[in-house]
């Protein structure tokens, strides 16, 4: 059995312990260390137990140092296991108090020596954003197909009853999302991050718009011109390969009654806000609507959160970086984009995830998964999807929609 309560030279986990102290305000975490000693956190008394075994001696140290990035690759590499709950659970009993991470001594430092050597992975210039792009957006068709809607909506659905199935969540999304830019027929839309064309699909099914969609993935603009090809509005749909920055360049003028971009601007970088709005307000006609769908981090969080990079910037998407809505929203207003109509969304996220990972595995157990995506892959992806679900859960991060307008003159 393993001893209790009791740390030897072999054990680096008090380098941490009062940090998951203050991390751990609800339920209850009990972590065995590589040298077989158990260490409790939280309440005794409380319906949810997490129990985790640590299977290197220096993973302590690696989470002072970089707590979510580390957690994740030894969650890839089998050096920690969860005997009890799972990794969303770790992170629904964490996520309410994270400012905890930031008051660690070792965190403390980073972020002074971050003021000075400033993370880069943010800067977004028209390359690194098609590298970026191509690094999760081109990784395989068959792949998404296996866990995302018949739609394939890759982004939060909709879920007013908290019944509905992923195809009737992501329906409800994108009528939610139009709603908002009240289409009308031969209306200009633009999509920023048209994905592989779903948005287009019913836009122009439903309203008739005449419909430009942008993305960086060669493989999205491919399948959204192949699924919409024989739409009976076909001839009023483009798909073009175009960074946001470069619209108004090729329009020449305010063209667009309505523009959606529905989970983009996390792509975007905080220093590249101020572009990204300049070409919503450029490209909007005066009184023209844009309905936006956006994943933000907690203020009191985003100074430490965009020093370095996580787990998710890391391996999933290099270059992005979740919204201080705050500072967004200012910029939005100062360039005459009045912010209204806001609805958060962060268990319906949750709830996105989780059908996602269901259908993740359930992929991985029919042995469907498309060659090349071995037993590491599966362990990322699985990590990355209840990472997420967890956050969405803890309320660390969240997810809304929003109509910003255009003031007219």
């Amino acid at each position: 059995m393993p001893r209790k309560n009791r740390a030897n030279a072999n054990s680096r986990l008090p380098l941490i312990s009062g940090m998951i102290q203050k991390l751990v305000q609800k339920g209850r975490l009990t972590i065995t260390d590589s040298a077989g000693h158990c260490h409790h956190f939280g309440s005794e008394d409380c319906d949810e137990q997490v129990t985790v075994r640590l299977h290197d001696k220096v993973l302590p140290l690696k989470l002072a140092l970089s707590p979510t990035l580390a957690l994740g690759e030894a969650y890839m590499d089998g050096r920690i296991t969860f005997e009890a709950g799972s990794i969303r659970d770790l992170l629904r009993i964490t996520t309410s108090n994270l400012q905890a991470l930031d008051e660690h001594p070792v965190q403390v430092i980073r972020a002074r020596l971050a003021a000075y050597k400033p993370f880069r992975a943010g800067r977004n210039h028209r390359a690194r954003s098609r590298r970026n792009v191509a690094h999760h957006y081109d990784l395989s068709g068959t792949l998404y197909d296996l866990f995302l809607d018949s739609d394939r909506q890759y982004s939060c659905g909709y879920f007013p009853q908290g019944t509905e199935t992923l195809d009737e969540g992501q329906s409800a999304k994108k009528r939610h999302l139009a709603a908002k830019l009240l289409l009308c027929p031969d209306h200009r839309l633009l999509d920023i991050g048209c994905g592989w064309g779903g948005l287009a699909a019913r836009a122009c099914e439903r309203f008739a718009v005449d419909y430009r969609g942008i993305t960086l993935s060669v493989e999205q603009q491919r399948a959204a011109e192949e699924r919409t090809a024989t739409c009976p509005e076909a001839s009023k749909l483009a798909f073009t390969l175009t960074d946001y920055r470069d619209v108004l360049k090729e329009e020449g003028a305010a063209s667009f009654d309505a523009i959606a971009s529905v989970e983009m601007v996390e792509a975007v970088g905080q220093k590249y806000w101020p572009a990204y709005l300049d070409s919503i307000a450029a490209n909007l006609k005066p009184g023209g609507r844009a309905g936006l769908q956006y994943i933000r981090i907690a203020d009191d969080i985003f100074e430490s959160y965009a020093s370095s990079a996580d787990f998710i910037q890391t391996y999933i998407f290099p270059g992005g970086m979740l919204l201080s809505e705050s500072r967004f929203r200012a910029l939005a207003e100062e360039r005459g984009l009045r912010w209204t109509d806001q609805r958060d969304m962060g268990l319906d996220y949750a709830r996105t995830l989780k059908l996602w990972r269901e259908r993740f595995d359930a992929a991985v157990e029919a042995g469907q998964l498309p060659l090349g995506f071995d037993d590491r892959f599966v362990r990322l992806w699985r990590y990355y999807l209840m990472y997420c679900e967890g956050g969405f859960r803890g309320g660390g991060i969240d997810v809304a929609q929003v109509t910003l307008i255009k003031e007219r003159p």
